[in-house]
């Protein structure tokens, strides 16, 4: 079996001034979607509006909203979708972000109504902003779940020990092999989805297409991927023998579904 590393989380220390690890592959998130974002303004979808409504400014201007959005939707996602009793008797320590606590389905809430404020702001159709951004996303995902994985957090479910990449994670308290679900995370939530979202709007698609395949597709890996994931311990598993993590990701399939479908019937022209 292999040992989990045990990574020093803090990365460089300054003084009384640590920076960790984690907070680098933000910093990557970031960086990458910038990067993308500008080879996203050949693509013919977005090369049709013109310099004049995406540009180099707008990328700008499309990443602040974002990390308002994913900070803020992150912590309350998880303060509500996670320990609503707990933060409901201690409402204060939502503000108490350094001790943890964010997730993703908040996240993407958070995003989208970033979205919505942005493109309000440049009277634009809200799901041709949406469009622009989800093919960059998938790359700062994969970097997120790089930072689970040097922090030794999120760690899988138990595993055979004959399985080749079997690894203990000393953090989890019990010496047991265990899948490296945040592995399995980068490579289908990040990677693989990256891939897929970057062929397919390399090509003009309906508002609301690109959008569409971007929650079908993180809400089946994520759902794939959370059978090899341990569940959250205060909460287990729910209703079928699902975690958390897999209802949430239902309605984004659903609703993926249903955006892919009534794009490609022009439904979505104007939203």
């Amino acid at each position: 079996m292999l040992i989990h590393p045990q990574f020093d989380p803090v990365a460089l220390q300054l003084g009384p001034v640590a920076v960790h690890w984690y907070g680098l592959t933000y910093l990557a998130a970031f960086a990458l979607f910038v990067f993308l974002a500008r080879l996203r303004l050949a693509h013919p979808d977005v090369a049709q509006r013109g310099p004049a409504v995406w540009n180099a400014q707008t990328i700008d201007d499309l990443l602040f909203y974002g990390v308002v959005g994913v900070i803020l939707g992150g912590r309350l996602g998880y303060c509500l979708f996670y320990k609503p009793a707990y933060y409901a008797a201690h409402p204060l320590e939502v503000l108490f972000v350094w001790q943890g606590g964010m997730s993703f389905h908040g996240g993407m809430l958070g995003v989208i109504a970033a979205m919505a404020v942005f493109a309000r702001r440049l009277q634009l159709p809200w799901l041709a902003v949406t469009d622009f951004i989800a093919p960059c996303v998938p790359t700062g995902l994969a970097a997120g779940r790089v930072g689970n994985f040097i922090n030794g957090e999120l760690w899988g479910r138990a595993a055979d020990a004959s399985l080749p990449w079997a690894m203990v994670f000393p953090q989890s308290g019990v010496a047991m092999p265990r899948h490296p679900s945040q592995i399995y995370q980068f490579l289908l939530e990040g990677l693989l989805l990256f891939v897929l979202l970057w062929l397919y709007a390399r090509r003009s698609r309906p508002v609301g297409a690109v959008s569409g395949v971007f929650l079908m597709g993180y809400g089946a890996f994520r759902f794939v991927a959370e059978y090899f994931r341990e569940p959250d311990a205060h909460l287990g598993l729910l209703w079928l023998g699902w975690s958390m993590g897999q209802w949430l990701c239902v309605p984004m399939l659903l609703v993926g579904v249903v955006l892919w479908a009534w794009a490609q019937k022009g439904k979505m022209s104007s939203v």
